[in-house]
């Protein structure tokens, strides 16, 4: 039996969030196999770290989203709950225990994120690499979609070092609106994330490109529409839009909750600008449906009916 849940979140007015960011949780048996996975293969997941409210579902399905180089971020982001400091050295077995976490899952399209690494000279990047090689060594028709940070002080070769791997999906959040960033992605510059989505498809245009943005932080309708703009003039396929979620009192607050409707709205607005795959929704996040949306894809560009 499932039954109706709320996300709990706090904002400024402590209201209760509308009916719409409900979700059903599912029965715990179907998120048992993930979680004993998870737990033996002694690997990170974003889905926990992140407080992602689509975990239930997701981990009914058999579905994770990796994390990289430990539960410790270097930076402080003032929207996201990962923790902050200073992180462990890289476990060189991670790319390993991952690649067969995929195996026993049964992934057929995986997502691999990390945290910020600052305080590496490649920012992590070669982890991305080994891990993308390991997944390939032990499940080859597994497609692997890479959620990257900046590599904003990190060495100039470590995005091109991701894309010689070459995963399918090169992800990398814009997160919010240029003039919010300064309060809510501090240790980030928006031009730099907008260049390094640029970069990959100047370094292998075969390689997909996806961003994303969450909405409700204050950001206004002309300001999400130029991101777009942006995002399409630097090359990225791919865009999703979700609902951001404050995970607690001294995070960024929630501004105010965008209706579905709205969602649909700024869907329609992408269509048009020719993204080739638009995921809108209040609880959309970077990986959900992440698997489902690229076999879609590949279906329509198949078919000859997509970008």
């Amino acid at each position: 039996m499932t039954s109706e849940v709320e996300i709990i979140v706090s904002t400024k007015s402590k209201d209760l969030k509308p009916p719409w960011l409900r979700v059903r949780a599912p029965s715990n048996t179907l998120i048992n196999n993930t979680n004993k996975v998870v737990r033996q293969s002694k690997i990170v997941t974003v889905c926990e770290e992140a407080s992602c409210p689509n975990i239930g579902e997701c981990w009914s399905k058999s579905h994770a989203t990796f994390m990289l180089l430990g539960r410790v971020c270097t930076r402080a982001c003032a929207f996201c709950d990962v923790a902050s400091g200073i992180p462990d050295r890289p476990d060189p077995s991670e790319p390993r225990k991952i690649a067969e976490a995929v195996v026993e899952l049964g992934l057929s399209h995986v997502v691999v994120t990390s945290v910020d690494r600052d305080d590496l000279t490649d920012g992590g990047a070669a982890q991305f690499v080994r891990t993308i090689e390991s997944i390939r060594s032990m499940s080859p028709d597994t497609t692997i979609e890479v959620l990257t940070p900046d590599f904003r002080h990190a060495s100039e070769t470590s995005v091109s070092m991701i894309v010689n791997a070459c995963p399918d999906v090169f992800n990398h959040n814009i997160e919010t609106v240029p003039r919010l960033y300064r309060k809510v992605r501090p240790g980030a510059r928006y031009f730099h994330s907008m260049r390094l989505l640029e970069r990959v498809k100047e370094l292998d245009p075969t390689i997909m490109t996806k961003s994303g943005l969450m909405l409700g932080m204050g950001e206004n309708k002309s300001e999400v529409l130029q991101v777009m703009d942006d995002m399409r003039d630097a090359g990225v396929d791919f865009l999703t839009l979700g609902q951001y979620l404050s995970p607690s009192e001294k995070h960024h607050p929630v501004e105010r909750y965008v209706t579905p409707e709205e969602f649909e709205a700024f869907k329609s607005s992408a269509i048009i600008r020719k993204f080739s795959m638009v995921a809108s929704s209040p609880l959309t996040r970077s990986s959900y449906h992440a698997g489902e949306e690229f076999k879609r894809f590949q279906q329509i560009k198949k078919e000859g009916k997509g970008a």
